[in-house]
């Protein structure tokens, strides 16, 4: 199974190590999209980041070696990509896969109740230390009583949970298990591991998130090798969709190739993920140039960089989009990674970065497709999360509404703040530049990723025709996990 990966913002390649304590295994296979017949090999190698080593300590399924532009945060030093990966110029590609990391096991030494504290103190054998609170672990009593194990969900009732509640007893068993014994006779025995990873320090709670999640991304500009996979392997084989959803979260873009060249294979996809997600332009919609087109997307001009749907409050997470047949001239696609355009701005205008994370901006969107529809919405350019992080772009030109609520003093700073961001978005040292042929499938995050296409002709026989669709990343993100499971058998 081949699956390809991107050169990423640093411009630096590093040779691989196969030790493994390496979460991927690399080889390359430079392909042009035009030319899959071209090969270049080449190695990389990649250090763990300080940050995210607890996570490959404990668990298998981590995967947080960054590239050199990773996002860590003002003033953070950033680490390199991860090893053994395969990429493809966007002028080629490459081929991912993962490996698993030996699960270290965790034995507890002694275990003490601080009644003072209300907290029980665990000590490991690697002479590490772990508090959990009393009433953290009364709610969260793995018994039958207090858990239903067939769907691991809690039984026990809110109003039934003693917020002040001590413990009589604490001790070790004979099976290096927990046993906690408590007031009301009631008993809970928890699992050595499952409380290791539960540990409630910032190391441990950082590499826990980012197992569930794998926020830390790979920034990356116009030298992006794109990730490259085999649609057919991707349908079939465990290993090869987990590899192909992994590099789409990392990198926020993944080229399939070897997809036919018809209707249906972006549904396909999709089923081997959940389902589609269905919006107003249906469950897939065919990008042609249609006489009164009800999205400029469906014409043969230009479009300029954008988000799909921001209209949606919640817009769609993942975005499949599938040559079936290319243009006569033109219709080239561009694309920008708006986590690192976003970084820039917040680096060079930092008074235009608070001004797109704070201002909201309406977006509408109307018309007849699937059905009738009228949307609005409300959303910041840049979103950001509670630790200051870029978690998502919305912003389309062309669905930006005449409405703007705003005082009329903050009016100019705003349009001064998006045209800097544009600006950045626009530099030819950010954009990768690509064309689609039949068969060729790109999906990419579209919380991240900006699009547009040049202009175009079609051939007067042969329409340009690709079909897209939409996933969101809850689906996306549970399927890797079930993945992640299946390959690893760690999670």
């Amino acid at each position: 199974m081949l699956l390809t990966e991107a050169t990423l913002v640093g411009k630096k390649n590093f040779p691989v190590t196969n030790g493994i304590c390496f979460p991927f295994s690399l080889t390359t296979e430079s392909v042009a999209l035009s030319n899959p017949d071209t090969s270049l090999a080449e190695m990389w190698m990649c250090t763990f980041s300080r940050r995210a080593l607890p996570a490959l300590q404990r668990s298998t399924s981590a995967m947080v070696c960054r590239p050199l532009r990773a996002w860590r945060g003002p003033g953070r030093a950033a680490s390199p990509p991860p090893s053994r990966l395969t990429w493809m110029p966007l002028r080629g590609q490459h081929t991912l896969g993962s490996a698993p990391l030996p699960l270290a096991r965790h034995s507890v030494r002694n275990v003490r109740a601080l009644h003072e504290e209300r907290m029980m103190e665990v000590e490991w054998e690697d002479g590490g230390h772990s508090l959990y609170p009393f009433t953290w672990l009364r709610d969260n009593c793995p018994c039958p009583l207090c858990t239903l194990d067939s769907a691991q969900a809690r039984k026990l009732l809110m109003l039934d949970l003693d917020v002040h509640v001590g413990v009589n007893a604490v001790e070790v068993t004979n099976d290096n298990k927990v046993s906690v014994s408590w007031p009301d006779r009631h008993a809970s025995v928890f699992d050595a591991e499952w409380l290791k990873k539960r540990c409630f320090s910032a190391a441990a709670r950082r590499a826990l998130k980012e197992e569930l999640f794998l926020n830390e991304r790979y920034h990356w500009d116009s030298e992006l090798r794109v990730p490259a996979a085999d649609y057919r392997d991707v349908l079939r084989d465990d290993k090869a969709a987990l590899d192909w959803l992994s590099a789409l979260r990392r990198v926020g873009v993944v080229h399939l190739k070897g997809a036919p060249a018809e209707r249906g294979a972006v549904a396909r996809l999709a089923e081997r993920i959940g389902y589609l997600r269905l919006t107003f332009y249906g469950h897939t919609w065919q990008v042609q140039d249609k006489f009164m087109a009800n999205n400029v997307a469906y014409t043969s001009g230009k479009l300029s960089l954008h988000t799909d749907y921001p209209a949606l409050h919640f817009a769609p997470g993942v975005q499949l989009l599938h040559c079936i047949s290319d243009a006569e001239e033109g219709g080239e696609s561009e694309m920008v990674d708006g986590f690192h355009a976003a970084e820039l701005l917040q680096r060079e205008d930092p008074e235009a970065f608070g001004t797109l994370t704070s201002a909201l901006v309406d977006f509408t969107d109307t018309g007849t497709d699937y059905c009738d529809f009228m949307l609005q919405s409300k959303k910041s350019v840049i979103e950001v999360d509670a630790d200051g992080r870029v978690v998502r772009i919305n912003f389309n030109n062309a669905t930006r509404d005449s409405v703007l609520d705003l005082p009329v003093h903050q009016v100019q700073p705003f349009y001064r703040a998006l045209r800097a961001f544009v600006d950045i978005l626009s530099r030819p040292e950010n954009m990768v530049t690509y064309g689609l042929t039949p068969g060729n499938m790109l999906t990419f995050d579209n919380w991240r990723l900006l699009h547009s296409r040049r202009s175009y002709r079609s051939r007067p026989d042969r329409p340009r025709h690709l079909e897209g669709a939409y996933l969101d990343w809850d689906e996306v993100m549970s399927r890797l996990r079930i993945l992640r499971r299946s390959v690893h058998g760690n999670v």
